[in-house]
C-alpha cells in the first residue's frame, strides 16, 4: 500500500532526488522487506555463489552501500552495491538523471559520483550477508593510471564481499570504454586477479560490457576471458547504451546511458551472441529492460544463469522483485524445466 501511494508521488519529483528519498525509507524500514522468493527451481548457483534465485539488483541503484542491509531483504537473490572509485568524486554536474517515461526508461549521466572506497569499505565492514552481495569496480576520472584504480578497488573491498565486477563499459566517464580493448582489459583483469590471490575469501570475479559493442570487439573480449581460464568467473551484459532508435520521450536527446525498455532486445542480442562464442562455458548475467517475469525467462533462455534489474524498479517499485520470481518460477514449472540451469540457453537461436 506505501509503495503504491509513494512512487506516484516520487515520479514527481526530480528524479535523482526521488532516489535519495526512496532510499532513506528504505533505511527506515519501509518496502516489501520479507526476503526472497525462492523455490528448488529458483535456486542458483553460479561462480560458486548460491542464490535463492537468480533475479539481482543491478550496480547503481546503492552506489556506497548504505542501504545494503535493508536490500538483501528486499527480494533478491544477490546483489551489485557501487560503482566505488578509489577515491571519492561528485560525479557529473547536475540534472543527470532523466525519466522517460513514455519509453519505460531512463538516462543517467552520474559519472561515477561516489564517496570512494575506503568509506564505502567501511560500511561493509561486519556487514551480514544473508545473500550474495556484490561491488562493482570503477576508476577516477582524473585518475594517471586507471587500470590500477580497479585493484585498488578491489583491495579494499575484497574482504567484505561475494564477487566484485570490472566495469569498464559506462558511458558516462570519459574515454572507460576504451578499456575495454584487448591489451587494457587483460592487464586490468591481471591485476585484479593479483590481489585475489592473495586474499584469505574466495571472490568470483565478473567483467560488465557495453551492448553497443560490434561482433569482432566482443570476440576479442572472449578471447581475453577465455585464454586464462579461472580468472573471470563470468560476464555481466550489458551496461547502458548510446543508442537512441525509436525514443518517444523529449528527453531521448540528452546525454549518458539510456536504461529500461529500449535496451531490453540489443542486451538480449548480445548475451545469446556471449553463449554462442563461450559455448555456454562461462556464466552470464543478463541486464537490460528486464521488467517483467517473460523478459527475466527470455534472458535466461537466451544464456543468462542469472538477471539483473535497476530502470524496472523506478517504474514497479521492489515489489516488482517477487512478482518477477515468482511469474519466472511458474514460466520453469511450465515448460518442464526442474531448475534455472535447464533453461539457460535453450532459446538462443532466437536471438542470433
Amino acid at each position: 500500500m506505501l509503495e503504491k501511494i509513494g512512487l506516484p508521488l516520487l515520479r514527481h519529483l526530480d528524479p535523482e532526488r526521488a532516489h535519495g528519498l526512496a532510499l532513506s525509507a528504505l533505511k527506515m524500514g519501509f518496502g516489501p522487506l520479507s526476503g526472497p522468493h525462492t523455490t528448488r527451481r529458483l535456486r542458483v548457483s553460479i561462480a560458486g555463489l548460491n542464490l535463492p534465485n537468480p533475479i539481482g539488483l543491478a550496480a547503481g541503484f546503492d552506489k556506497n552501500a548504505n542501504v545494503a542491509g535493508p536490500l538483501q531483504r528486499a527480494g533478491f537473490g544477490f546483489i551489485e552495491l557501487g560503482a566505488a572509485t578509489p577515491l571519492p568524486q561528485s560525479g557529473n554536474p547536475k540534472p543527470r538523471l532523466f525519466r522517460l517515461r513514455e519509453d519505460k526508461a531512463a538516462i543517467n549521466r552520474f559519472g561515477f559520483n561516489n564517496d570512494g572506497v575506503q568509506v564505502i569499505a567501511a560500511r561493509l565492514d561486519g556487514l551480514a550477508h544473508e545473500i550474495p552481495i556484490g561491488l562493482n569496480l570503477g576508476a577516477n576520472k582524473d585518475s594517471v593510471d586507471r587500470v590500477a584504480d580497479f585493484a585498488t578497488v578491489f583491495r579494499a573491498c575484497a574482504q567484505h564481499i561475494d564477487f566484485a565486477t570490472i566495469n569498464v563499459s559506462s558511458p558516462n566517464t570519459e574515454r572507460l570504454r576504451d578499456l575495454q580493448g584487448k591489451d587494457a582489459l587483460r592487464q586490468i583483469i591481471e591485476h585484479v586477479d593479483a590481489v585475489r590471490h592473495v586474499q584469505a575469501n574466495p571472490v568470483a570475479l565478473f567483467v560488465k560490457i557495453a551492448p553497443d559493442l560490434n561482433s569482432g570487439e566482443l570476440a576479442d573480449i572472449v578471447d581475453v576471458i577465455l585464454e586464462t581460464p579461472g580468472r573471470i568467473s563470468g560476464i555481466i551484459a550489458t551496461n547502458t547504451t548510446l543508442a537512441r532508435d525509436g525514443l518517444k520521450s523529449p528527453h531521448a536527446a540528452e546525454k549518458g546511458g539510456l536504461s529500461g525498455q529500449p535496451l531490453f532486445e540489443s542486451s538480449t542480442r548480445i548475451l545469446a551472441q556471449l553463449y554462442q562464442l563461450t559455448d555456454g562455458a562461462i556464466p552470464l548475467i543478463g541486464v537490460g529492460g528486464v521488467a517483467s517475469a517473460e523478459q527475466a525467462y527470455a534472458k535466461i533462455r537466451a544464456g543468462a544463469s542469472a538477471v539483473q534489474l535497476y530502470t524496472g524498479l523506478v517504474y514497479g517499485g521492489l515489489s516488482l522483485v517477487n512478482k518477477i520470481a515468482k511469474g519466472l518460477d511458474g514460466a520453469l514449472e511450465r515448460d518442464g524445466f526442474d531448475n534455472v540451469a535447464q533453461a539457460t540457453g535453450t532459446g538462443v537461436s532466437e536471438w542470433t
